[in-house]
């Protein structure tokens, strides 16, 4: 049997592989754009604005829920989602300190091959 090693990686580093994965669908990025772009919504608007079915869409709703990018709401017989602002804010900057870190330039500077 394998044995999982993501202990091994820092907190940071998981969280935004947990992250990346969950956006790494495109009905996914499409819902969370959604949502940003409204205050709140029901599950049916959402399903009404993407090219899926509703239980497709419900699917990824839940995906996007467990790592609580989104927040589900009962009210009556349906669910209203938003986005977790907080959350998505504190990943925005893990991300950007991930890709300034990747893009710096090397000690030698800009002009110097990787030798690849």
């Amino acid at each position: 049997m394998t044995v999982a090693k993501t202990t091994a990686f820092t907190a940071e580093q998981q969280q935004l592989a947990r992250v990346a994965k969950a956006l790494a669908h495109p009905a996914r990025v499409a819902i969370v754009q959604l949502l940003a772009s409204k205050t709140t919504c029901i599950s049916g608007d959402i399903a009404a604005e993407l090219p899926l079915a509703r239980t497709t869409v419900s699917q990824h709703l839940q995906e996007l829920k467990a790592l609580d990018l989104i927040r589900g709401e009962i009210d009556g017989l349906t669910v209203c989602y938003c986005l977790n602002t907080e959350l998505l804010r504190q990943v925005q900057q893990q991300f950007s300190r991930f890709f300034e870190a990747a893009v710096a330039c090397p000690a030698g500077g800009p002009g110097d091959s990787c030798g690849c």
